[in-house]
């Protein structure tokens, strides 16, 4: 069950030492929320680190608060523990069992629709992104929003949003994004660096991997395999495949994409988009995963074709 904003508020300015935990494989709405709390934390007075297992990739570079991000948990005694972005506790690997172990409160803020509220203070609520969660939680707070501050939400609400082309956009999604554009968040530099730059690996890798795009069950269902060979041949890596899933969902007749990246030898993370007839959330359950209707993901262990097999009929049966 849902606790109010307010409380959730109450229990944060009521902390002392803090620490933020994202999910792994970071994405913008991830870091956007985790950073923009440990930087009004701090202008707060309090101690507070944003903890994730794997390092930010490097297109997050241009944002200077990423060198913040710590792999590890910093000694000391913790008053709080907040997770942001993520769907369960698996999401926050090595760092999970040290949130469910914890005595002290633990805050649970996402927008998954597969999140059952596993924090002791709970705030989940389907929509775009944690970001724009968290703008409201600021607001509520009423912590400074600083340009550095409304960066980092922007980045999460403009790439967690698809650019704020998906389905459960609102009004109330505009109306964070255009409080954040009063408070200085440049849009222009996100937008550029998350959609329109890249480096020439990642355009030398899309090539590769969309010329052996796979089309299943009467071309309804789109599948991209990313292996590590061409991860390692054209020097790029996994952070820049961000966005490649999308590609195989604009082609016509398709109702899911499917993305299968080598995540560790005989295991692939696997990325599902659908247009709306099917609900990918319950796909990804199915194999312990989750995520949104619209947009989930799990992890599938076996040989490729095997994977591919199990993902095909579980499409299938939700088609």
């Amino acid at each position: 069950m849902n606790n109010s904003l307010e409380e959730i508020s109450k229990t944060i300015q009521s902390a002392k030492k803090v620490a933020i935990f994202c999910h792994v494989r970071p994405d913008g709405d991830a870091l956007g929320s985790g950073l923009a709390l440990c930087l009004a934390l701090k202008a707060a007075g309090k101690t507070a680190h944003t903890c994730c297992d794997d390092v930010p990739p490097a297109k997050f570079s241009f944002i200077p608060a990423m060198k913040e991000v710590k792999n590890n948990l910093p000694d000391g005694d913790y008053d709080l523990f907040i997770s942001v972005d993520c769907a369960d506790v698996a999401r926050m690997g090595s760092l999970g069992k040290r949130y469910t172990k914890f005595k002290g409160a633990t805050v649970n803020i996402d927008h998954h629709v597969s999140n059952d509220g596993y924090g002791k203070f709970n705030y989940v609520e389907v929509c775009p992104a944690s970001c724009e969660i968290v703008t409201l939680l600021f607001k509520t707070a009423g912590f400074d929003v600083t340009k550095e501050i409304a960066d980092l939400l922007m980045l999460g609400l403009i790439t967690d949003s698809g650019n704020f082309t998906h389905l459960d956009v609102s009004e109330r999604t505009y109306s964070v994004a255009a409080f954040l554009r009063s408070k200085g968040a440049d849009m222009h530099t996100i937008n550029y660096n998350m959609f329109d730059r890249q480096p020439k690996g990642r355009a030398l890798l899309y090539g590769k991997v969309m010329s052996k795009m796979r089309f299943l069950l009467d071309d309804r269902l789109a599948i991209i395999v990313i292996s590590n060979a061409e991860l390692v041949s054209v020097g790029s890596d996994t952070g820049l495949t961000e966005g490649f899933v999308d590609f195989p969902l604009t082609v016509d007749g398709v109702e899911v994409a499917a993305s299968l990246m080598e995540y560790k030898p005989n295991l692939y993370k696997i990325s599902l988009r659908s247009k709306g007839k099917v609900n990918v959330n319950e796909v990804a359950v199915g194999f312990g995963g989750g995520g949104h209707i619209l947009a989930s993901g799990c992890l599938l262990g076996g040989p490729l074709e095997e994977v591919i097999e199990k993902l095909t009929y579980a499409v299938y049966q939700a088609l």
